[in-house]
């Protein structure tokens, strides 16, 4: 039996009994007190799910807190995938599945795609998921430091089978009652990914806590062209995960109280006063509200950001189509083995003929060489590789439909030994539905 949930709206509570601090609305003084070189404490919760303007205001604050400052960022995202700086998303993510920008996807459930400013692999979000962001002074910081405060936080709300293992993740292993030898020893709760900079680190994470598509992952996260590409870039490393609250059974479990004990866990780690805790815990959801003492800024952030100019930057680059894919590194896609990548492919549709070959190779999401033939007559093969690199070099995958990739072929293909339109539309077809095309 899973534990019972409770899914009430975080920091609701009065206003009352606390003195020596302000009283702010959310629109106007974040950014000026975020800034303020007195603002050593910084605790915000986002009542947005927007995962571009969580990210941005993320991003604002690492680049303009105090460089001696702590800050606790705490948010909640629509459903969406989130890939690494540096990672591919034709390859680690189903495009098809997304609402990624070139085609709608043709499910009610689908999810944004986002590529991030930071590192790591990629990792799916949605509202049973809680994203904890932390950003401290680069001296101290180690990459479990912050990870062990979450746990530490979850074995306050009973989690108490939850640990960091040696990636940075934090885990859950089975209870000792547990005699199903079909689950995984351990299950990962939370992923990390780390950013940098002369003077401030980043650490932000996932945490499972209560998701409803806790087994259907796969789905957004399991691309299509995976046996055909070979790509540089951080590769994502795929692990069994799990919901805390199914660690939790017969006793009470809340998102709030597991906000609450992240906030408790955050202010001992870095010496938070009781007031800036408390201002933390009931800044009111309903009505957006930054409180700020002589030290510290506790509140809620949100949509009222977007118009720093800052904030409203930072979204502009994350919603762009040229942050979201020319900045892929190089990668190669390829329907047959070669000696860069000799793999097994596939095998071809049985609509194509068994002769067809497709390769591509692409350095920021262009198409820089390519080879795609259908003849089995070397001279006619080469003919129509020639034509068809006339049109593909230089053009940018996400921007190639399937229609797109008709017109292309027909120009390549179409008037050679052993091609008709039956031919071009299939293998459009096929190479739209590896790479996504609408």
């Amino acid at each position: 039996m899973l534990a019972r949930r409770c899914w009430s709206s975080p920091w609701r509570g009065n206003t009352c009994g606390i003195k020596g601090w302000a009283r702010h609305n959310s629109s106007s003084p974040f950014a000026e007190l975020a800034r303020r070189e007195a603002s050593r404490h910084q605790i915000y919760q986002s009542l947005s799910t927007d995962p571009y303007v969580n990210l941005s205001i993320e991003h604002f604050l690492l680049e303009n807190a105090p460089v001696d400052s702590c800050v606790l960022f705490l948010y909640i995202n629509q459903p969406c995938v989130v890939i690494g700086r540096n990672q591919n998303p034709w390859l680690e993510t189903d495009l098809r599945a997304l609402y990624n920008d070139r085609r709608p996807s043709d499910q009610d459930d689908g999810a944004l795609y986002v590529r991030r400013r930071s590192g790591g692999g990629a990792v799916f979000h949605d509202e049973g998921n809680l994203n904890y962001s932390v950003i401290s002074p680069r001296a101290p910081f180690t990459r479990n430091k912050h990870a062990e405060m979450v746990v530490r936080a979850l074995h306050r709300v009973g989690a108490v089978n939850t640990s960091v293992n040696e990636r940075h993740d934090i885990v859950m292993t089975p209870e000792a009652t547990n005699t199903d030898v079909n689950e995984p020893p351990t299950r990962k709760v939370s992923g990390s990914a780390f950013k940098l900079t002369r003077h401030r680190a980043l650490h932000h994470g996932t945490c499972l806590l209560d998701s409803p598509n806790i087994h259907d992952l796969g789905r957004f996260l399991r691309s299509p062209a995976r046996s055909y590409i070979l790509a540089k870039g951080v590769d994502s490393v795929r692990s069994p995960v799990g919901n805390v609250s199914s660690a939790l059974a017969d006793s009470f479990f809340s998102m709030q109280g597991v906000i609450d004990s992240v906030v408790e866990e955050f202010a001992q780690l870095y010496g938070v006063g009781s007031d800036a805790v408390l201002r933390a815990r009931r800044a009111l959801a309903n009505e957006p509200e930054i409180f700020s003492g002589d030290t510290w800024v506790a509140g809620t952030v949100g949509e009222a950001q977007e118009q720093e100019p800052d904030v409203a930057k930072g979204i502009a680059e994350l919603r762009s189509l040229e942050w979201k894919y020319t900045q892929t590194p190089q990668f190669t896609f390829s329907t047959h083995p070669h000696e860069d990548d000799p793999r097994e492919r596939p095998p071809l549709p049985s609509s194509l003929p068994p002769s067809t070959r497709a390769f591509l190779r692409l350095k920021h999401g262009a198409i820089i060489e390519s080879n795609i033939s259908v003849s089995p007559d070397d001279f006619t093969a080469s003919d129509q590789a020639t034509r068809v690199h006339e049109v593909l070099n230089g053009q940018k995958l996400h921007e190639i439909s399937t229609q797109r990739w008709t017109e292309i072929l027909q120009q390549g293909l179409g008037g050679t030994d052993g091609t008709d339109d039956t031919v071009v539309s299939e293998l459009s077809r096929y190479l739209g539905g590896l790479l996504a095309g609408h």
